[in-house]
């Protein structure tokens, strides 16, 4: 009896679990693809109907592995990051990150240490630089992605018929053709800004900044961007808003803004990532300048040209990175591996070019200048850039501090506060963090 009891007993736990199992309940490990939540921005680098033409490709590549992407804005995607990593799973298994954030997202172990699985080909054929974005004290974690900075955008019609044969090479330049550009009624206000309180406005002023022989910290991390440098730089950002010729609305204006401006022909010139070039200069749909659009080098203020020195720019490079606690890293990492393999790298170069230095040598160059419209112009802009590129602090309290620095810049803009003040109060905030 009690042997047949035991028996009846797991003949009924055996059928309650195969219910479950038909009704919803836990599926076997085998029953369908592994899905890989990504998370990007929708701003700079590949436009989103790119990316979702990368992710329909791996996903028919890899049938094993299907990727759902999402798409934020660059300002929204630190914090959907720390949110998305707060939970366990974590929400997200790969995502972008801004070089400024390596520091931080190592150190809190959001980011998988991938070092081991970085091969000969990417450590020999991806510019070496590249790793810096990704790395942190010796340890990568994650590909490189987007290799951007800042560039001079200009429009060549409005410069023709201002007399100007030539884009400005010092900023005290731009500033004389800006007026000329203003007295003869072209455009209202010939120069726009990404000078809202957000990280574009660090952008634009760590542009200004190292054109002016500044920097943004010393050899100790303690702020130098308010020594005198960085207090002449603030006060031409204020003066040229005085004169009439910088957009007054650019104190709430980011990339997008700016470039929409640009774009309809409201401004002379604008400091923009590489994506703008296709898309203000070879698409109708975006832009009534076609065929306008031209790129110089981001200028630097007279003293320093007189020095020798030709440019300065900002580093705004990028990398995708795997949750270190997610559960599908490997499977992360074979989408992370597709999105930035030379072959997808190359074939998507409209809005971002390759990691891959061999792509700018010998037939391979040739070949990645013929492959769209944007190339023939942006790949020897960027050649010609880069030597000048300048990063920002990799520090785990860069977030806090930048925003410390954004408000600075925002009261000296708005005339809260004097440039002088603003800029001491700022380093007083940022050295108290470090």
């Amino acid at each position: 009896m009690k042997y047949a009891r035991n028996r009846w007993i797991l003949l009924v736990l055996v059928a309650v679990i195969m219910t479950m199992v038909g009704c919803g309940g836990q599926a076997p490990a085998n029953s369908g693809p592994k899905v890989i939540k990504v998370l990007t921005m929708q701003q700079a680098g590949p436009t989103p109907d790119e990316m979702n033409s990368i992710v329909a490709r791996f996903n028919e590549t890899y049938p094993d592995i299907k990727v759902e992407i999402d798409y934020v804005s660059y300002d929204a995607l630190h914090d959907k990051i720390t949110t998305a990593m707060s939970s366990s799973p974590p929400s997200y298994d790969v995502f972008l990150v801004d070089d400024i954030w390596y520091a931080e997202f190592a150190k809190d172990g959001y980011l998988w240490d991938v070092t081991s699985k970085i091969d000969e080909n990417m450590k020999t054929n991806i510019f070496p630089a590249a790793w810096d974005v990704t790395t942190v004290d010796g340890k990568v974690y994650g590909m490189p992605w987007l290799l951007d900075q800042m560039y001079l955008y200009y429009n060549a019609d409005i410069l023709k018929k201002a007399g100007f044969d030539n884009p400005p090479k010092t900023w005290e330049e731009m500033e004389n053709q800006a007026k000329v550009i203003k007295e003869k009624g072209l455009v209202d206000y010939p120069i726009v800004w990404e000078w809202g309180q957000i990280e574009a406005s660090i952008c634009d002023f760590v542009a200004l900044l190292y054109g002016n022989g500044g920097t943004f910290v010393d050899a100790q991390g303690k702020a130098a961007f308010n020594n005198e440098k960085g207090q002449q730089v603030l006060s031409w950002m204020v003066k040229t808003l005085d004169e009439g010729i910088s957009n007054p609305a650019s104190i709430s204006y980011g990339e997008e803004d700016c470039r929409n401006v640009f774009s309809q022909g409201k401004a002379a010139f604008t400091l923009n990532w590489e994506y703008m070039y296709d898309l203000a200069n070879n698409n109708p749909k975006e832009s009534s300048v076609n065929g306008k659009v031209k790129v110089a080098l981001v200028p630097v203020f007279d003293a320093m040209a007189k020095r020798g020195l030709k440019s300065a720019t900002i580093n705004g490079s990028m990398g995708f990175s795997v949750a270190a606690k997610s559960p599908n890293r490997d499977a992360g990492w074979e989408f992370v591996k597709f999105l930035t393999s030379e072959p997808i790298q190359k074939e998507f170069s409209a809005h971002m070019l390759p990691i891959w230095s061999n792509d700018f040598e010998g037939d391979a160059l040739i070949s990645l200048e013929k492959q769209n419209d944007a190339n023939p112009v942006m790949v020897p802009a960027f050649k010609a850039q880069f030597p000048y590129a300048h990063v920002r602090p990799k520090v785990p309290y860069y977030l806090e501090g930048s925003k410390i620095l954004q408000l600075a810049l925002q009261q000296a803009l708005t005339k809260q506060k004097s440039p002088v003040d603003a800029l001491n109060d700022a380093a007083a905030k940022w050295n108290s963090l470090k």
